[in-house]
Formats: C-alpha cells, sequence, structure tokens
C-alpha cells in the first residue's frame, strides 16, 4: 500500500468539498491501524469511494453508527491490508456521517460526506417532514428538560413538537447541559442534524445558536407532584413574571374537570387549579402560563395530575380504548415473551386478541418475578402505541400464576389441586365428553401416543364466563387429530383423571 504524510483536518475537508471526489490520498497514523483518509467525499449525484486500511489486529464498525443512507463494504476484517468501500445514492441536499473504525481498542474517526451540509432554518413541521442526516436551524421554546447531563428536552414552536437528543456546550462538548443555563420557558435556536427514532424526530447534538430568557418561570408547585387525588382538591402553582400580567390556559378537553378557582398578579403570581372528583382512570392536562413585554412573550407550561381509578378491562377492550394516563389492569396469559430483560411480552385472553405490553417493571424484574411463557399474569399499565400499533406502557406487575409445561405423563401423576396450573400439549383423540356425548364446552380426549388425559371444559383463554365459553371449539375449527396445548389444574372424578378450568393455549392442524 502507497502511504503518503498526514495532511490536516481542515485541508482535507476543504479538499473534499471542493473535488467532490478525489484520487488522493492522505493518510492518519496509529500503531494499530492506518488509513489512507479520514474524509471520504462521495459525489452528490450518488456513487462510491474508498478507503484503504492497514491494521494489526481485527477491525470493525459499529453498525448502529451507520445512517441508513450510506453502504458500507465490509463492515470489519482481521488483520493486514483491506480496502473499504464506501456508497450513497443521489441526494438533493448535503449530508455527512461520523464513523469510528474500532482495532484492538483504538480507534480511527473517519468522515463521509455527501455534497455541502448546509444549514437551513425550518420550523418543527418541516423538520419533521425533511429528510434525516440533514442539519437544521430551528427558534422554539423549552419544554420538558428531562435529561440534565446530555441536554435532551423537547422544543415547541406554533408549527410542531420535535425531541432534542443531546445538547452541546459552549466548546462543543457533550455532557455538559447545565452550563448553558438553559431553563424551560426560554426561547432558542438551535442547530444539528435530524434523525428520527421510533417514530420520534430528533435533533441530535446540537449547537444552541441563541438563547433569550423566558420572561416567565415555574418556582413551585404545591403539592410537588402536581398530583391532585382521585376525590378532588386543589393545585397551586407559583411563577415569578418579567412581563405584564399572566394570561392562563387549560385545553379544551380538561376544562370538564378542572377549573381555576384563584389567582394573583404582580411579579410573584400564583394560580391554583381546582379538580373534580374523578370516577375514571388517571386523567391530566398540561397547562400553559404567557406573559408579553413590548414584543418578546414567553410561555411556560406544567402538568397537572388526578389519580383515578384502575379500570379493569380484557384485551379488546384495552385495545379499543384511547391513549391517555388512565390505568387499566388486564389479566392475561403470557402468550409470547419478546424480550425478558425488559418484560417485553405479549398477552392473550379470551377475546382473541394479543396485547404488546412495552416492558414489565424496570429492567430485570420480569426475570427476577420468574415469569415466562405461559404463565397467567395481572399487570397494570396505560394505553400507548408505537407507530401506530397500541400498546401497553408503564406496565406494572400485581400478580401471577406460575405454570408448568408438563407431559401427559407427568400430568397424571400429579397431585389433585385447584391452586396449582400446568401446560400440556397432546393429539386430539375424541371431541366427546367421558360420557361420548356431543358438548359445547370443549370437553376432549388428548394423547402423547402412550398416555391418555380427559379434558373437562377448554375455554378460548383466560377469563372466559358462560355463553363466552360454548361452542368455540367449532368456531376456532378445532378437529380431532390436532396437536392442541391447554392450561389447567388436575383433579379426579369417579377416578378419572381431568385437566379442568381448561385454558386454550394454541394448536396447529
Amino acid at each position: 500500500m502507497k502511504l503518503k504524510y498526514f495532511i490536516p483536518a481542515f485541508i482535507a475537508l476543504i479538499g473534499a468539498v471542493l473535488v467532490s471526489c478525489s484520487d488522493e490520498d492522505t493518510m492518519t497514523l496509529l500503531n494499530e491501524i492506518q488509513v489512507s483518509r479520514s474524509y471520504v467525499p462521495i459525489n452528490i449525484d450518488g456513487g462510491e469511494a474508498s478507503i484503504d486500511i492497514s491494521t494489526t489486529a481485527s477491525w470493525s464498525i459499529d453498525p448502529a453508527q451507520v445512517p441508513g443512507w450510506l453502504t458500507i463494504t465490509p463492515m470489519n476484517g482481521g488483520a493486514g491490508e483491506s480496502k473499504i468501500i464506501f456508497a450513497a445514492d443521489a441526494t438533493p441536499n448535503g449530508r455527512d456521517a461520523d464513523l469510528v473504525i474500532d482495532c484492538g481498542g483504538r480507534q480511527q474517526h473517519i468522515k463521509v460526506i455527501q455534497g455541502l451540509a448546509t444549514v437551513q432554518n425550518a420550523t418543527c413541521a418541516e423538520v419533521i417532514a425533511g429528510p434525516d442526516s440533514k442539519t437544521y436551524r430551528v427558534t422554539g421554546t423549552v419544554t420538558n428538560i428531562y435529561n440534565t447531563v446530555y441536554g435532551n428536552w423537547y422544543l415547541v414552536d406554533e408549527t410542531g413538537t420535535i425531541q432534542i437528543y443531546g445538547t452541546l456546550d459552549a466548546n462543543g462538548k457533550t455532557k455538559n447541559f447545565l452550563s448553558l443555563g438553559l431553563e424551560e420557558g426560554d426561547l432558542v435556536t438551535v442547530e444539528g442534524p435530524k434523525t428520527t427514532y421510533n417514530g420520534q424526530t430528533e435533533l441530535v447534538d446540537v449547537t444552541v445558536v441563541n438563547i433569550v430568557k423566558s420572561l416567565i418561570k415555574v418556582e413551585s408547585i404545591d403539592p410537588e407532584d402536581a398530583t391532585i387525588p382521585i376525590e378532588g382538591g386543589d393545585c397551586t402553582i407559583s411563577l415569578s413574571c418579567k412581563g405584564n400580567g399572566v394570561s392562563v390556559e387549560i385545553p379544551e378537553d380538561a376544562k370538564s374537570w378542572l377549573s381555576i378557582s384563584n389567582i394573583t398578579g404582580g411579579s410573584e403570581p400564583t394560580v391554583t387549579f381546582r379538580a373534580s372528583e374523578n370516577k375514571g382512570g388517571d386523567r391530566s392536562a398540561v397547562v400553559t402560563f404567557k406573559t408579553k413585554s413590548g414584543s418578546q412573550e414567553s410561555a411556560v407550561t406544567a402538568t397537572i395530575k388526578q389519580t383515578g381509578a384502575i379500570v379493569e378491562v380484557n384485551c379488546t377492550q384495552f385495545l379499543e380504548a384511547s391513549e391517555g394516563d388512565t390505568q387499566y389492569r388486564i389479566t392475561a396469559v403470557i402468550q409470547k415473551v419478546d424480550n425478558p430483560t425488559y418484560g417485553n411480552v405479549y398477552l392473550r385472553d379470551w377475546t382473541d386478541e394479543l396485547v404488546y405490553v412495552y416492558g414489565i417493571g424496570a429492567k430485570g424484574d420480569f426475570q427476577a418475578l420468574g415469569l415466562k411463557e405461559g404463565d397467567i399474569v395481572t399487570i397494570v399499565g396505560k394505553r400507548g402505541s408505537h407507530n401506530g400499533n397500541p400498546q401497553m406502557t408503564g406496565a406494572q406487575y400485581e400478580n401471577h400464576i406460575p405454570v408448568t409445561d408438563v407431559t401427559i405423563a407427568e400430568f397424571l401423576t400429579k397431585p389433585d389441586s385447584r391452586d396449582v396450573y400446568y401446560r400440556v400439549t397432546g393429539d386430539i383423540t375424541s371431541l366427546k365428553d367421558n360420557q361420548g356425548r356431543d358438548n359445547v364446552y370443549g370437553n376432549m380426549f388428548i394423547s402423547d401416543g402412550t398416555n391418555e388425559l380427559y379434558v373437562y371444559g377448554c375455554y378460548p383463554g383466560y377469563g372466559a364466563t358462560g355463553d363466552n365459553r360454548k361452542g368455540w371449539v367449532e368456531t376456532a375449527g378445532i378437529e380431532v387429530g390436532n396437536t392442541i396445548t391447554i392450561i389447567g389444574y388436575k383433579d379426579t372424578y369417579n377416578g378419572l383423571v381431568e385437566l379442568c378450568g381448561g385454558i386454550y393455549f394454541s394448536h396447529t392442524n
């Protein structure tokens, strides 16, 4: 490989911008890894560019660093000399990507540039509608600062809301957000590249261009958690104000239960809100305080919450519920475990609907509780969604019935108990009861080829009662010869071992 002396980064960047593509090599020297250039230009009309790499050990590029518009081949390799090819389709706007090649713990930074990455002034709506990787400059109000180390918060203007995921300090460093003195209500101008994560528009590691301090600020809330009890009561918010008076806005959908009971003026105004008795689920309202001085107008918000009853629902009712703060209780069978570390699971009950639960408790709780597929669990959480798909969020564990997987032979030896549940699989040999009669409750015999087990009632799922238990086996198309998995407890009647209270889990033809 032909290697030349290192050219400073700013010269390489100018060359990349001016010539679009160049055969001229530069080199960055580390003992473990050498690259022919650290700035990689790709023509704005699309194409490929490459670098040569020489390493003393295996190397790799983390796929999480690579934006969707960029293709890299290969992403890893062994010791020795290699070529890395970077490819991208045409783009109407300039874009760039920062990558790291890791080799033996040493890191080489690579900058890929396609066209000129220009900064565009935009509204929140324009950022949301625009392409990822493009850099935008946006002006809006600071709201909901939820991480004061990295600087994660939301920016709001009259057109919408975007998330700011990471804020650089005055020296361009991360993890120093508090040095900026930003507060909720401040009017700021920021610029940074756009990305989309789980459907949420973000500007990442933004630079703060300008700050106009808010004329109004929330100083304290009583009660501190801004939560009014279920029977109703007051919440008082104290403000500091440098403008001419304060206006208060309550959302239209909250005016039926939330009102202003008292308000004081001056430079330290207070506003007392009163909530009526709550006969439904949890609810909340974001109230807005505004003031004005000359041409400057400032606004801050606060969220007032009220505890509500927990609404007990089946899976279908949960999926049909509106998104919000209402707490719902579901008891159902864990049909599938999607992520055991966080407790992401699918639940199913007799309605035959699947509810996706985005985590039960905190990280590790699911495994610590010993929860698993087939268990009957009761949880409480909110109705949320992701990419338009409904899901339960903020789920908290209440209790569960453990279900043990056993063979038919093992089930036959277990002691009778209505408190111990098993999951059993077998082939259906008869859909008649133990008297040989047709039935509507799903009585059947199942076999493993050697042992036979009588199932005294197999219902469509957990929670089925009354007429919901009747006739579903025929409706579901379950027939003799199918393989079925059923959950139930063991009992013995007139010498016949029975699986009772059967909860359908699955079947195959």
